[in-house]
């Protein structure tokens, strides 16, 4: 791979990775530093121990505006994949109990979900992970310090304590991998005392109870599904697009399904301020972008899920001339996670231009410490990476969208698969399978190559896993033709899908 010289930049060759043993470092007190205890930079750590590299990891939790703060382990464990997924469940179980009904169980005419209950046992489980981290880390020899870290020089990070005390540190390589924080649209009157984000729902004691969801990206839906699930009030207020970068059909079957299902949605909207009433309660005054009218409403809590920005402002890279992205403050990074400056590495969700998500980051950071340690020069592939949304009807997708696939090549160069079929636990619960839809996105010429693959319905993630390792071996249409599908399932579907979207025939699936 040539050298990227552009300005202050520096990518290195991959055929220039070093190898770097411990007998080599004498000069630093570690081989590598990784700033941030996140999946990444967990991964990443523990992985360089394990190829004969002296590690220290740093992590530091910075409490959010309102007081929230957790263990070792970042986002994911804490504030995000595991405790999301889980009050998803909760969610998931209040319709079965719904369903169970028509399949002959007797059940008591009114259900209620207790929050408290079901907050402490997530909460409890977290805790068990971020003690499991702590475990694997000593287990592994590395070494853990609860510092806030920042960078000095390329060879130089500085950890500050919780009481002020500075501890200095100095490796061969240094990878940061901090991640992102939730925003505040700070701009707007109340929306910091009064609001609470992502980094708050999953440790509230009591419920939310009614509850404002302002932004329209996966986090907010997410919350917003398993809100309305267990049985609160909840309104999502969407500016523009809802699931922006994500499949526009797909995205609008997400929505439609979470309007069946109870959730409000107020759209081209944004919020002007939040009061607190005398009463306890929030008044949200929002304005309509298209008529201008202002209107009001009252509500327990507000949450915000308006995006998330880089933990990059403390870690003193402007002093390194470390390139940032100017709009988005993420780091700019080569396709071996270099940055700028020699012997400085970062990726994850503080990368610019990298999936936000942590499979990705976990998958990223072992090659790097591989690459680090001179085992291997294999790079990330971040192409047709899967991904699931667990609203209360589930999106799983993998490879392009039906807009980036027609932009790339054009609306006569894709043929796009499709169907509408109903679950079979739906039959008999009499639910709804409206939403319930499969995409298949082909190259119209050759062999039609597979491009993209988008599914709703029940066990999204499950249905994908399976589906994207076969995009990675660069399936076709005819690959799906000749795979036998499992009966009776969801995902056999995909593998009979036959109908396209020029034919203009109708792509309901009927018979069994």
């Amino acid at each position: 791979m040539a050298a990227l010289c552009k300005g202050r930049h520096r990518w290195k060759k991959l055929n220039c990775v070093q190898v770097f043993t411990r007998n080599l470092t004498g000069r630093y007190d570690y081989d590598l530093v990784v700033v941030g205890g996140g999946s990444g930079g967990l991964a990443c750590s523990k992985e360089a121990a394990q190829l004969g590299q002296k590690v220290a990891v740093l992590d530091y939790v910075e409490p959010s505006a309102k007081g929230t703060k957790w263990g070792l382990g970042g986002t994911c464990v804490n504030v995000g994949c595991i405790p999301k997924k889980l009050m998803h469940q909760a969610a998931l179980l209040g319709t079965a109990v719904k369903d169970a009904k028509k399949y002959g169980w007797q059940m008591p005419e009114t259900l209620c979900h207790d929050w408290a209950t079901m907050a402490e046992a997530v909460q409890n489980h977290v805790r068990s992970l971020n003690w499991g981290h702590r475990v694997q880390l000593q287990d592994k020899k590395v070494k853990y310090l609860n510092l806030k870290g920042s960078l000095l020089d390329e060879h130089t990070v500085r950890g500050l304590s919780k009481a002020g005390k500075e501890t200095i540190l100095t490796a061969r390589n240094i990878v940061i991998a901090t991640g992102g924080r939730p925003k505040y649209p700070t701009q707007i009157p109340g929306a910091v005392e009064h609001g609470i984000t992502s980094d708050d729902v999953f440790w509230l004691k009591k419920s939310p109870g009614k509850t404002l969801v302002v932004g329209a990206s996966y986090v907010a839906l997410e919350c917003a599904g398993f809100l309305t699930g267990i049985g609160l009030d909840t309104t999502v207020m969407v500016r523009s697009l809802a699931l922006r970068g994500f499949d526009r059909q797909m995205a609008g079957l997400v929505t439609d399904y979470m309007e069946a299902y109870g959730t409000r949605f107020v759209w081209k909207s944004v919020p002007k301020r939040v009061d607190k009433l005398s009463s306890g309660s929030l008044q949200v005054t929002w304005s309509d972008t298209e008529t201008g009218r202002e209107h009001k409403d009252t509500y327990d809590s507000v949450l915000w899920a308006v995006g998330r920005a880089p933990e990059t402002k403390a870690l003193g890279l402007d002093k390194l001339d470390v390139q940032l992205n100017k709009e988005t403050g993420k780091i700019v990074v080569g396709p071996d996670e270099s940055t700028s400056v020699p012997n400085i590495y970062a990726f994850g969700d503080i990368g610019e231009g990298r999936p936000e998500l942590t499979p990705t980051a976990i998958k990223a950071g072992k090659l790097l410490a591989h690459r680090l340690a001179g085992q291997s020069t294999d790079l990330m592939n971040y192409d047709s990476v899967a991904t699931t949304v667990f609203t209360p009807l589930e999106y799983g997708c993998v490879g392009l969208s039906e807009e980036e696939a027609e932009r790339r090549h054009g609306k006569d160069g894709i043929e796009v698969f499709h169907a509408f079929y109903k679950p079979l636990e739906f039959t008999v619960a009499e639910r709804d399978a409206s939403q319930c839809y499969i995409k298949v996105i082909c190259e119209r010429g050759g062999d039609q190559k597979i491009r993209g693959l988008h599914f709703t319905g029940p066990n999204a993630g499950e249905v994908i896993q399976g589906f994207s390792m076969s995009l990675q071996c660069g399936a076709t249409y005819s690959h799906l033709l000749q795979t036998v599908g499992i009966h009776p399932t969801c995902a056999e579907e995909v593998v009979k899908i036959h109908i396209t979207k020029r034919s203009g025939l109708d792509p309901t699936v009927t018979g069994c």
